[in-house]
């Protein structure tokens, strides 16, 4: 009986000892996974947090570049502005120099006039180095516009299709509206011609779209306006798609080179001696400004303040050291050339009537002049236009 007994407390004894064994257990897994999900709650926590920090540090890096962009715009247009104004200056100091020298007291009329003679004679040095380096031997001048072919018809209002007279593939290049950045370059005018011309072309995407119309190619690379930028120019290299150089043109950028094309502020150019700029300025009344620009080092050889007006003009073209520029009525028209000025005086503009385009009635958004084949490659209304010319020589 007693041994009884004794098997029944140890038995009561055990189931004790388990069940606190197990109480424990339990509690130990309940704090087990207490931990587990307060780990799990700080994880995604962490998660969200580093989230929120990459997303707030993109929103940092957008608004660093864009003021970094902006900082490089405001560098260009002060750059800008102030080699103008040291143009303008140089000018003026030139003028205040000169009256100084012919309006001194009696005593200093002999000093004075020996100052003149001086500058007249550096004058006409300049002008015979110029005639050197723009090669004189260029003699013939504009007599009038024979006949014209429209080559094709895209349908933009605005836009420019070229060659490059400094190479001699026969490639077109198509370069179409105001504002863009993708060039069709076509293995030769008859491809160019077909309906479905972008299909065969060559397409170049550039960095930075052009602004206008006025983009030339020349020995490989397009010269441009940058869009977005007052007067900075763009020399791209075709073949191997990159950004060769850049320039700066005082003054040029802050109204439209021709009335009738608003778009266009810079006007680029290629005749028998290279590269040119044509734009106008308000410290000129508004009238035409021509540059002479060293395409290989990107920078000014000379610049001319001509006579003619850019009000009415819807566009100009250089042709042997000679600006022609062509007006219009501003419903459209029959164009024609009515101004002309040749930066070495070689030509009297004054006798030169004005010169007709035949028989198409309208406007041109771009006129370009070939000095390869001596013609003119326009893009009036949408199509693409050839106008053969008649030269004669220079008197």
């Amino acid at each position: 009986m007693v041994v009884l007994q004794l098997q029944f407390l140890s038995v009561l004894f055990l189931a004790s000892i388990m069940g606190e064994a197990q109480l424990q257990d339990a509690a130990l897994m309940n704090y087990i996974d207490r931990r587990i999900l307060s780990l799990e709650n700080r994880l995604e926590k962490c998660n969200q947090d580093i989230l929120d920090y990459v997303e707030e540090f993109r929103d940092f890096s957008q608004m660093v570049l864009s003021r970094l962009a902006g900082l490089n715009n405001y560098e260009t247009e002060v750059k800008s502005e102030v080699e103008n104004l040291l143009t303008r200056v140089e000018r003026a100091q030139r003028d205040i120099d000169y009256f100084g020298s012919v309006t001194d007291s009696d005593t200093c009329v002999e000093v004075g006039e020996d100052l003149v003679k001086q500058q007249l004679l550096e004058a006409e040095e300049e002008k015979r180095k110029l005639k050197l380096v723009l090669n004189a031997s260029c003699d013939h001048m504009l007599a009038g516009v024979k006949s014209l072919k429209v080559v094709k018809k895209t349908g933009d209002k605005h836009g420019s299709w070229t060659k490059d007279p400094g190479k001699k593939h026969a490639k077109i290049y198509l370069l179409s509206s105001s504002v863009n950045n993708v060039i069709f370059e076509f293995t030769n005018i008859m491809t160019f011609m077909e309906s479905n011309h972008t299909l065969k072309a060559r397409r170049i995407t550039l960095p930075f779209p052009w602004e206008g119309t006025g983009h030339v190619i020349y020995q490989g690379f397009l010269f441009y306006h940058r869009h977005g930028s007052l007067n900075e120019i763009i020399k791209f290299n075709i073949q191997k798609r990159n950004v060769a150089d850049q320039m700066v043109l005082p003054g040029a950028g802050r109204i439209p080179a021709y009335q009738l094309s608003p778009s266009t502020k810079i006007d680029l150019a290629i005749d028998e001696q290279g590269l040119w700029a044509i734009h106008s300025e308000p410290e000129t009344g508004g009238n035409i400004v021509v540059t002479k620009i060293n395409h290989i080092t990107m920078s000014v050889e000379h610049t001319w303040d001509t006579s003619c007006s850019s009000k009415d003009a819807e566009a100009a073209f250089m042709a042997c050291n000679t600006l022609y520029v062509v007006y219009n009525f501003p419903s459209g028209g029959t164009s024609r050339i009515q101004c002309v000025y040749d930066v070495l005086g070689a030509v009297n503009t004054y006798e030169i009537p004005a010169l007709h385009f035949p028989k198409r009635q309208g406007s041109h958004s771009t006129v370009h002049y070939d000095p390869k084949e001596k013609q003119l490659l326009a893009w009036g209304d949408g199509s693409q236009i050839i106008y053969k010319l008649h030269t004669t020589q220079k008197v």
